[in-house]
């Protein structure tokens, strides 16, 4: 009922612009939906043909879109729906009891403007900065991430700050009887962050500075007590042209406390060249080093890219940082990613990626962790992902995507499954990104 009040306000919202005088303001209505098939041989975790089957499935995200622009207020609500194809009857309704969780509120903000430099915007919003390395909103993901915060901005003619607050907590206990504690019972996300992003450009060059500060909500102890550790991440970005070649340099610095109290000190540096070949298609030779916790090490040395888009930087096939852990012994061990990226331009509107990764450990690969002996390769496997992206109109897109895996016995080790079946992955998705209404 609330959502169906939701859209009912929404497409209320596109006629009441209709009929205003819209000289001072804009209203746009839009909408995507995006179907994704997925075939997945061997995706996040080696797969193993003696003991599974291989998974097929289509799932779909569904956004309505509004946004509102006037001379003091920027204001965007975007309402999500993410199912699996069948994952409801052709005739649904819900038994009794039964809440299904599909849709949410995927932003919902407002941005007050006290003059052209000085802005707060407030809300549920996606946070992506740069290359979306350390901070992304996960568009690949159907659900993408959003955050709950709270953004005071400056801005000028090359320069940005962003200063940024979030304070988490759960509604297992309702409003009125929260008179106590702020445990924070949620996995998986912040008790409470701060962050401050600078970016200034110059003549053909852009650096950033970013610091955040990340607290993690402790377990309880026997009194009930519970702490916030905290970890804080040093990170700067820079790209600068050097005739037709651009050049990105990364370097971040992770400090502070994780979750169970262990000191870290961990760091992650990236690097690479695009040159521009002939047309639309481009060269880009790059690698990163993400560094990680040996066996013997007391501190946590594993750098934790926390709220990157990930499936970006580290393969496709998402065997690195998405969801599922890369360890020995729960200690994270890193990664060293040395890549090759092509993009082919095929005329207009079409193109197609070529990537290829070499995934490579940072810290000793034991064949028994327990015992810390039978060291085996540094090397876990490369990865070769293929992409075909098509425009077929304005708001209409295609992509086509296969990735194949050459693992090997130290990514056995780490993964499990079986290095020896046939390891790959197909998609295909379309993007219907239609505009409803959009006033003059």
């Amino acid at each position: 009922m609330k959502r169906s009040l939701l859209i009912r306000a929404l497409l209320g919202l596109a006629f009441y612009a209709c009929i205003l005088d819209q000289a001072a303001a804009q209203f746009t209505l839009s909408a995507e939906v995006r179907p994704r098939s997925e075939y997945r041989h061997g995706f996040k975790k080696l797969f193993n043909a003696d003991t599974q089957d291989p998974a097929f499935f289509i799932e779909q995200r569904t956004r309505l879109i509004s946004t509102y622009q006037d001379d003091k207020l920027d204001f965007v609500l975007s309402l999500q729906d993410i199912r699996i194809w069948g994952s409801e009857k052709q005739i649904y309704k819900p038994s009794a009891g039964v809440s299904p969780n599909f849709s949410s509120v995927h932003q919902a903000w407002g941005r007050y403007k006290f003059n052209n430099a000085f802005a707060i915007k407030a809300g549920r919003m996606e946070l992506d900065y740069d290359n979306a390395r350390f901070l992304g909103d996960l568009g690949w993901a159907q659900q993408s991430r959003s955050h709950d915060a709270l953004v005071f901005e400056y801005r000028d003619s090359t320069s940005r700050l962003d200063v940024g607050l979030a304070y988490n907590q759960d509604a297992n206990t309702p409003e009125y009887g929260k008179l106590l504690s702020t445990f924070y019972g949620q996995t998986g996300n912040y008790k409470t962050m701060q962050y401050v992003h600078y970016h200034k450009d110059f003549n053909k060059a852009g650096l950033s500075a970013l610091f955040l500060n990340n607290g993690l909500q402790g377990a309880r102890d026997s009194l009930g007590n519970a702490d916030t550790y905290f970890s804080q991440t040093l990170g700067l970005v820079g790209t600068f042209n050097v005739s037709k070649t651009k050049f990105e340099l990364e370097a971040y610095y992770q400090f502070g406390k994780d979750g169970a109290d262990k000191s870290i000190s961990a760091f992650l540096l990236g690097a690479s060249a695009t040159l521009p070949l002939t047309g639309k298609t481009s060269f880009t030779l790059g690698g990163d080093y993400v560094s990680g916790t040996e066996l013997t090490s007391t501190k946590n040395n594993s750098f934790n890219p926390l709220y990157g888009t990930n499936h970006k930087f580290y393969g496709f096939m998402d065997y690195f940082y998405v969801g599922n852990a890369s360890a020995q012994m729960g200690k994270t061990i890193g990664l060293i990613n040395p890549y090759a990226k092509f993009k082919f331009g095929l005329g207009k509107g079409k193109a197609l990626l070529a990537h290829v990764h070499q995934f490579i450990s940072p810290v000793t690969i034991y064949s028994d962790p327990e015992t810390q002996t039978g060291d085996l390769s540094s090397s876990l496997g490369t990865e070769v992902d293929l992409v075909f992206n098509a425009d077929l109109a304005a708001n209409t897109n295609v992509k086509v995507g296969y990735s194949q895996l050459f693992a090997t016995e130290s990514m056995q080790q780490i993964k499990g499954g079986n290095r020896e079946d046939m390891q790959n992955w197909f998609w295909v998705m379309v993007t219907f990104k239609p505009t409803f209404f959009k006033s003059k």
